[in-house]
C-alpha cells in the first residue's frame, strides 16, 4: 500500500519507519528543510510515560490563577479574537473533574508505557544513538506543601504499578549529585527511575535515516495546501510541488492539524501551547544534572543531553505564535541557576520555542477517520516524545490490518462525537 504522511516531526517519522517496516511505501512530505524542525527540535528531552497526566484536573483552575499571578509561572495566556481559543480552554475546563481526570489519564498511561518499551526495543535493533540516558526522573519539591501533595498522584503510579521512589533531601542528592551546590533548600522528591531521556531531533534525524535505509521517500520544502476528498475516500493532497496521491493518508502536523483537517470536516480539538527551552553546554559535569529534575515550582525539566543541558518549561497560549519572550527565558535561567549553578555557561546558551499541540481532554488522536483511507496521528502535547513509538506502531499496525499490542480505540478521534471536550 501506498502511504502519504503529512509531518516529520518525531510522531510523523516514526509512524513513516513502523509503515515501511510493515512492507508499505511510504512518503513523508514537510514544508521544513529536514526532520524535526519545528516542535521536535529542541524540547525538554524527557521520555517520562510516569508524568503522563492530563492538564486538565481538579484544582487546575484555581492553580492556574496563582501560576498567572507568579513572576516565574508556568502558565501565561495572551487573550485574542479567536473563538478557537476561547473554545477550546472551555473544553479544556469541563475535564478539570475528577471522573475526566481519571478517564483521561487511564488512556494516557497505556500508550505512554507501551511507547517506551516501543522505544528500547528499536533502540536495542538499530543501535541508534541520540544522547539517550536511562537514570530516572525527579520531580523536586522546594515547599513541603508540595510534597504533601504529592499523595495524589503516588496514587495513581500505585494504581498502574509504575515503580516510584520517595526521597529525602539526601536522597535526592544521591540520586541527583549536582543538586549538592543547589542555591535553595528543597524538602525532598519523587523520583520515577524508569523513565528515560534523549534529543528528540537527533533521534528523529536518525531515525528518518533508517526510514530512508527501508525504502522511505522525503519530500521535504514542500508546503502542505489541503486535501482532496471524494466522498468517503481522500483522493490526494494538493502541495506547492502539485497534487500527490496515495492509497491512504496520515495527517501528523501537530498543532497544524485542525487547519488541515477542518476543510473536510474533521474538527480535531488540537490548539497550540507555546513551550520554551534554553540550551546550555556543561562546563562542570560533576555540577550538573544526571539525567532529569522537575523543578515543581515552576514547571521547569532541566535535563542532561551528552555536553549540554536543556531547560525546558513554561505553558504559553498565544494562538500561533512563535515569538520568542525574553520573560520566559528569565524563568528558565533562574530554575537552572536556582538547582545547578555550576553546571552550565548560560552565557552560551541558545534559547528556543515550539508549538505543543494539545487536546483539551490530554490523550492525543491516534486511528481512522470517517474518510476511509485518512488515519490521524497527532495531539500529543508535552508527551511526544514521551509517546512517539507507541503511537507510530500502534497506527502503522491498525493501518495493516493487525491488531496492536494495545488498545487504542479510545484515543480515536470519535471520542469527541458524543461529549463536550
Amino acid at each position: 500500500m501506498k502511504v502519504i504522511v503529512l509531518g516529520s516531526g518525531v510522531i510523523g517519522v516514526t509512524t513513516a519507519y513502523y509503515l515501511a517496516r510493515a512492507g508499505h511505501e511510504v512518503t513523508v512530505v514537510d514544508r521544513q528543510a529536514g526532520p524535526a524542525r519545528e516542535t521536535s527540535f529542541a524540547n525538554a528531552g524527557e521520555v517520562s510515560p510516569g508524568y503522563s497526566s492530563p492538564w486538565a484536573g481538579p484544582g487546575v483552575p484555581v492553580k492556574a490563577v496563582k501560576w498567572l499571578l507568579m513572576r516565574h509561572g508556568p502558565l501565561v495566556i495572551w487573550p485574542k479574537l479567536d473563538p478557537v481559543m476561547w473554545w477550546w480552554m472551555l473544553k479544556l475546563l469541563r475535564n478539570c473533574t475528577a471522573a475526566r481526570y481519571a478517564i483521561n489519564k487511564s488512556r494516557m498511561i497505556p500508550i505512554a508505557e507501551y511507547s517506551r518499551d516501543c522505544l528500547r526495543a528499536l533502540r536495542a535493533e538499530t543501535g541508534i544513538q541520540y544522547d539517550e540516558r536511562s537514570g530516572g526522573t525527579l520531580q523536586l519539591f522546594r515547599k513541603q506543601k508540595q510534597l504533601d501533595g504529592a499523595g495524589d498522584d503516588i496514587a495513581v503510579l500505585k494504581q498502574y504499578g509504575v515503580p516510584y521512589e520517595v526521597l529525602d533531601p539526601a536522597g535526592c542528592i544521591a540520586a541527583e549529585p549536582g543538586l549538592a551546590a543547589s542555591k535553595v533548600k528543597f524538602v525532598g522528591g519523587l523520583r520515577l527511575p524508569q523513565d528515560e531521556t534523549g534529543d528528540c531531533h537527533m533521534f528523529t534525524q536518525a531515525l528518518a535515516a533508517e526510514a530512508a535505509r527501508l525504502g522511505v521517500q522525503f519530500r521535504f520544502d514542500t508546503h502542505i495546501e489541503r486535501l482532496v476528498a471524494d466522498g468517503g475516500r481522500i483522493t490526494g493532497v494538493v502541495t506547492g510541488a502539485g497534487l500527490l496521491q496515495a492509497d491512504a493518508y496520515v495527517a501528523a502536523l501537530g498543532s497544524w492539524s485542525p487547519r488541515l483537517l477542518r476543510p473536510v470536516g474533521i474538527p480535531v480539538p488540537v490548539y497550540p501551547v507555546k513551550g520554551y527551552s534554553i540550551t546550555v553546554p556543561v562546563i562542570d559535569p560533576a555540577g550538573a544534572p544526571a539525567s532529569t529534575v522537575m523543578d515543581e515550582s515552576y514547571k521547569v525539566a532541566i535535563t542532561r543531553l551528552g555536553d549540554r543541558i536543556r531547560v525546558g518549561g513554561t505553558a504559553e497560549i498565544s494562538g500561533y505564535s512563535d515569538r520568542l519572550d525574553a520573560a520566559r527565558r528569565a524563568t528558565l535561567d533562574h530554575s537552572l541557576t536556582d538547582m545547578f549553578p555550576n553546571g552550565g555557561d548560560l552565557s552560551k546558551a541558545s534559547f528556543w520555542c515550539g508549538l505543543r499541540p494539545m487536546t483539551p481532554d490530554g490523550p492525543p488522536v491516534i486511528g481512522a477517520t470517517r474518510y476511509g483511507n485518512l488515519y490521524l496521528n497527532t495531539g500529543h502535547g508535552t508527551l511526544g516524545w514521551t509517546m512517539a513509538c507507541g503511537s507510530g506502531r500502534a497506527l502503522a499496525d491498525l493501518m495493516s490490518g493487525r491488531k496492536p499490542d494495545i488498545d487504542v480505540s479510545e484515543l480515536n478521534v470519535s471520542r469527541y462525537d458524543h461529549r463536550f471536550g
